[in-house]
């Protein structure tokens, strides 16, 4: 029986499997992968029975884009699903010029905000050229959220945001381009404030859904519900934390982790220890209670993490332990859990 399963995306016709390839560390974050290495963990990936992938622009300034594209080449495209992302664009320049940290060793690329329609039309071809491949099938407009811009330019690029690149999502969904249009962002409000205000079908939320918050289930996630809008989560094991646990030096967010944050989940690791649940089989296996999640896309960096991954999302949770959460006061009790 295989551990990872198709489920439907929302409203657009589209399948997609409940775990999904998040394509970030192939565009070399934080330290190198080598070629070799990257192409085994797609090819890990579809063996497993992944058929979603999640890539972008800014991983890797297209570094991500190009080795995704060169590892799905010869698969049936009919056989799988693509995410990338708009609102940055590339442009070639001197590598020896290009800061590019967080990212090691990527393509000769600098990285400019454009949330303009011209922009996002733009972002698509270049992304369909990087990776060789006919179509996208979702397409995201990328970090129009306050982690990356501030709580005053935030404002002023997600108003560009509506007004251009939504509207060219719009126009390519029409004409079939993509089939699914929506915000990839780090904070559930501004998906909220979105769809609120648009047409979109679906949402990548990174961080904002986890087994340490659950906010987005306030207005969030019941609007998706109520609009058949699917979401995908990234980052659910906040960074680190939930891979980790309370360990000196967790990453939380991708800083270190907060004194309330680790007191939290030290916490939840005594429950976990006392039903026999490993801490991350716990986390990634909450993520997909919600009936609005349609997948989540850990990032993993070797065959070996995939693996475990794997393992994880198979591991038996008696419904006992999240009954004890919400007891403790650890989960929220309006929380959908696992049915066991």
């Amino acid at each position: 029986m295989m551990a990872i399963k198709l489920r439907k995306f929302g409203r657009t016709g589209l399948t997609v499997t409940d775990m999904g390839f998040g394509a970030a560390p192939i565009g070399n974050f934080l330290k190198p992968i080598p070629e070799e290495v990257s192409n085994a963990l797609v090819e890990r990936a579809w063996a497993a029975g992944m058929r979603y992938f999640d890539t972008a622009p800014l991983y890797g300034h297209g570094l991500s884009e190009i080795r995704l594209g060169q590892a799905l080449r010869w698969k049936k495209r009919d056989d799988f699903v693509v995410s990338s992302k708009v609102g940055r664009l590339l442009k070639p320049a001197p590598r020896a010029s290009i800061d590019f940290t967080p990212w090691v060793d990527a393509a000769p690329f600098t990285l400019h905000f454009d949330y303009s329609y011209d922009g996002a039309m733009r972002s698509l071809d270049d992304t369909l050229q990087r990776m060789a491949i006919e179509r996208i099938d979702i397409a995201f407009i990328h970090d129009c959220d306050v982690f990356n811009h501030g709580p005053e330019q935030q404002k002023v690029y997600f108003r560009q945001a509506m007004d251009g690149s939504y509207k060219a999502l719009l126009k390519m969904r029409e004409q079939g381009v993509v089939k699914s249009i929506g915000f990839g962002v780090n904070e559930w409000q501004v998906c909220h404030e979105a769809l609120k205000q648009g047409d979109f079908d679906s949402f990548l939320l990174a961080g904002r859904y986890t087994l340490l918050e659950q906010d987005s289930l306030d207005e969030f996630l019941p609007l998706c519900e109520e609009r058949n809008v699917a979401v995908v989560i990234g980052g659910g094991l906040n960074s680190g934390i939930l891979a980790t646990g309370a360990v000196a030096g967790a990453k939380y967010n991708y800083a270190p982790a907060p004194q309330p944050i680790l007191d939290k989940v030290r916490k939840i690791e005594v429950v976990c220890a006392r039903h026999k649940v490993p801490l991350p089989a716990a986390a990634l296996q909450f993520l997909l209670a919600h009936p609005a999640i349609a997948s989540h896309v850990p990032g993993t960096r070797t065959v070996q993490q995939m693996e475990q991954n794997i393992a994880w999302i198979s591991h038996p949770i008696p419904a006992a332990f999240w009954q004890e959460l919400k007891q403790e006061g650890l989960l929220r009790q309006d929380a959908p859990t696992p049915k066991g």
